[in-house]
């Protein structure tokens, strides 16, 4: 970050900016719902600063259905449900790895999905089962067995999904 500062000042300015913003809300009560578009602008934060120290490493695609926008979710999920995808970003020598981060209206609610080209560094390991872990708690404490969360392996991609009810209300 000082090689930055010193070289892009207005860059580090905003990427500080995230991190406060980052900070904020892992600090804050996160027991209520909160918008959808918050959660996606927490993970836009996430990304860039991501971005920021991956480089070309790391490229984001955004797919975002408009719709679910006014959704409610648990505050904190789209954070580390994007970090498993950077972190594979981060292991690529060579070729870039492409995070595709979906939004979409289903007709019996909403869902996210994060497909993310396997490596032989995929990490699937202990502290990222017990991230996605602590995300499927917190929306079965909200939604119960009407939210999901799932992982699968595709087309040379790991996958990590959630599907939630549509409420426009907490």
């Amino acid at each position: 970050m000082l090689s930055l500062i010193r070289k892009d000042p207005k860059r580090a300015e905003g990427a500080l900016e995230d991190l406060a913003e980052l900070f904020r809300t892992v600090m804050a009560d996160n027991r209520q719902l909160v918008a959808l578009r918050d959660e996606v602008s927490l993970c836009r934060q996430y990304l860039n600063l991501e971005q920021l120290r991956l480089g070309e490493r790391l490229r984001v695609e955004w797919r975002l259905d408009p719709a679910p926008t006014m959704a409610w979710f648990r505050p904190c999920f789209c954070s580390p449900w994007s970090r498993t995808p950077s972190i594979t970003a981060s292991s690529r020598e060579s070729n870039p790895a492409l995070i595709e981060v979906r939004v979409e209206r289903r007709s019996d609610g909403c869902g996210c999905s994060s497909p993310t080209p396997i490596t032989r560094t995929t990490s699937t390991g202990k502290g990222t089962t017990l991230a996605l872990a602590n995300i499927r708690e917190r929306l079965q404490l909200h939604f119960d067995v009407e939210a999901s969360l799932n992982t699968r392996i595709a087309d040379g991609r790991y996958e990590i999904g959630i599907a939630m009810p549509y409420r426009t209300g907490p």
